[in-house]
């Protein structure tokens, strides 16, 4: 009878290991048909590699429908006996589909206008320089993608004027900078990011891309250019509104985005007081090491001389890409004594497309492609460089390249032992909290250069605080664009330009600056109860390993994975 019953449970077992596997996978395909793009930047060849994204509301709800279907049918299966590394997948899958939901709940694509990494109309420009063409078929999958573009940009145009008309505006603000994001793209004729060289001889294939770009492609911008001047423009919130709490059911949409990019329950009201205590908390150490540097321990003296010495500027982009190297060289050297291992491919550094640059972020880090056709990347936003800060340089290349996101992302990507959906999910908490880990851990292995260099580190400590304080506010609290860069300006020892270009991505991507001091917040207590099981057994380099070697997890199941390692049973 025993073992009959054992014999059944195991075929149960097997039978819900195979469902996960395939549930996860399934995740993945709707994803790719949700997001054909990224499947393309990530090098994961298929049927996707012709296609743009669909924006149409009716798309929008078959996907919604999808990832409803899938969450339940992963939470129909039992949790008990299934293997450690199955039963992490399937609460994947879970958290990813209900991510995903709130996501599309937000409405985001009926207002985000003015960033290239997330506004529908301009992920393009973003997005295919980091596609790469090894054969004919993918080389003409990309013409397809080109001669789709009028179709394209007029459903983003008729789905955004239906989110108008509804009252689901974007703030004036940022559809003027759309507009100079497609005026930029127009005037750059011989350089345009949509124009990709294949890896190998297409008959026809330069002429043919000429012509989708200049009757397709670049009429379908101007159109959308013209949407955007004459209808959203006049009717944008001003400036003094430019929060989701504006917005038909903003609170209820803000507090989905929460959950999707922290993977946590906390609310707008806990993260902004959170972020309050941090900022205060920081005074201390700005106090040491300004009496070390500048000779006072008075917060505004040294947040003026950070933002005003002149040898704290760049003379150019160039020197600011060379610094950013070095920092990530200097990482390299040490990196075994405080990882197991350490991604075969290093880090590329290249300055930010010219398009983006403008109002766009600081500097962000694209995941090698799955196929190595694509190395992991740091882009390095290098406009205006005089007038960007010196001190936080190294902070931030911790933060985007080594020993953060390119260990990390790298990483993931290597494990093919996993489902593709645990290597490259969309678990903002994870993935920044680590980046933002890894400017103080950087701090650890002894990386900063000098006190200046660590000025930047608590200089980026506080804009992530404040991220907590400013993103809150102005979706949750209702406030103004200008009380938010006046907070930062009077908390954050950056320069104004750097500091009104995160503003305006806060209003344009609500949520997502959150994610970063939650998970660095919730990586160190993780690390802390685990150094408190072990004891002298703790060691640094298994730590990381179990961190970064089980794949992208939310932050609760992290939690757990640790839990369980620190007790002599790790998942990894």
């Amino acid at each position: 009878m025993g073992t009959a019953g054992a014999s059944g449970y195991a075929g149960m077992s097997e039978g819900a290991c195979t469902e996960i596997n395939r549930l996860a996978d399934e995740y993945i395909d709707l994803h790719f048909t949700e997001h054909p793009l990224f499947a393309s930047m990530l090098g994961v060849r298929g049927e996707h590699d012709g296609r743009l994204a669909d924006y149409s509301a009716e798309a929008e709800r078959r996907h919604r429908a999808g990832y409803l279907e899938l969450a339940a049918r992963a939470e129909a299966i039992p949790p008990e006996g299934l293997p450690a590394q199955v039963a992490l997948t399937r609460q994947v899958v879970i958290q990813q589909a209900g991510a995903a939901v709130d996501r599309i709940d937000a409405r985001l694509a009926e207002f985000v206008v003015s960033n290239g990494l997330h506004a529908p109309a301009l992920l393009p420009m973003t997005s295919f320089p980091l596609i790469t063409l090894p054969s004919e078929e993918t080389a003409r999958g990309h013409l397809e993608r080109l001669a789709t573009f009028s179709s394209y940009v007029d459903t983003i145009v008729e789905r955004q004027r239906a989110g108008a008309a509804e009252g689901n505006l974007p703030p004036r603000l940022l559809v003027e900078a759309g507009i100079a994001y497609v005026d930029r793209y127009l005037a750059g004729v011989q350089t345009d990011p949509l124009r990709i060289r294949p890896r190998v001889e297409v008959a026809g294939y330069a002429e043919e891309q000429e012509r989708l770009l200049a009757e397709v492609v670049r009429p379908a911008y101007r159109r959308y250019r013209e949407f955007l001047a004459q209808e959203l423009a006049p009717r944008g919130l001003p400036a003094d509104r430019p929060g989701l709490c504006w917005l038909p059911e903003g609170e209820r949409r803000y507090a989905g985005l929460i959950r999707a990019h922290t993977t946590t329950a906390r609310s707008a009201r806990e993260l902004h007081d959170t972020g309050l205590i941090l900022i205060e908390k920081l005074t201390g150490e700005y106090a040491e090491i300004g009496r070390r540097v500048f000779g006072t321990a008075d917060l505004g003296e040294i947040f003026h001389r950070l933002r005003t010495d002149p040898e704290l500027r760049w003379r150019d982009g160039d020197e600011l890409l060379d610094a950013a190297r070095a920092a990530i060289a200097r990482t390299e050297t040490v990196a075994p004594l405080w990882f197991r291992s350490v991604p075969p491919q290093r880090c590329e550094v290249r300055a930010v497309p010219e398009t983006e640059a403008d109002g766009g972020t600081i500097a962000y880090y694209m995941e090698p492609a799955v196929d190595g056709s694509r190395p992991g990347i740091y882009y390095a936003n290098t406009d205006r460089a005089r007038e960007r800060s010196r001190h936080i340089s190294e902070a931030v290349a911790f933060h985007e390249a080594v020993p953060g996101h390119h260990f990390q992302l790298s990483t993931a990507i290597g494990l093919t032992e996993l489902p593709l959906l645990r290597r490259i999910a969309d678990v903002n908490a994870y993935i920044e909290g680590w980046g933002l880990y890894a400017e103080r851990l950087a701090d650890e292995m002894g990386l900063y250069s000098g006190d200046i260099a660590r000025l930047g580190m608590l200089a980026e400590d506080s804009m992530r605080a404040g991220r907590l304080v400013v993103d809150t506010g102005l979706h949750a609290l209702g406030w103004s664009r200008q009380r938010a860069v006046d907070y930062l300006l009077e908390n954050v020892p950056q320069s104004r330009v750097e500091i009104e270009s995160e503003v305006d991505r806060y209003v344009a991507w609500p949520g997502q600056a959150l994610s970063y001091m939650v998970g660095r917040l919730e990586i160190q207590r993780i690390r802390a109860e685990a150094e408190r099981a072990l004891g002298a057994d703790f060691d640094i380099r298994d730590f990381h390993d179990v961190v970064l070697r089980n794949g992208h997890l939310p932050l609760p199941v992290l939690d757990s994975v640790v839990t369980e390692w620190a007790g002599g049973g790790a998942a990894g």
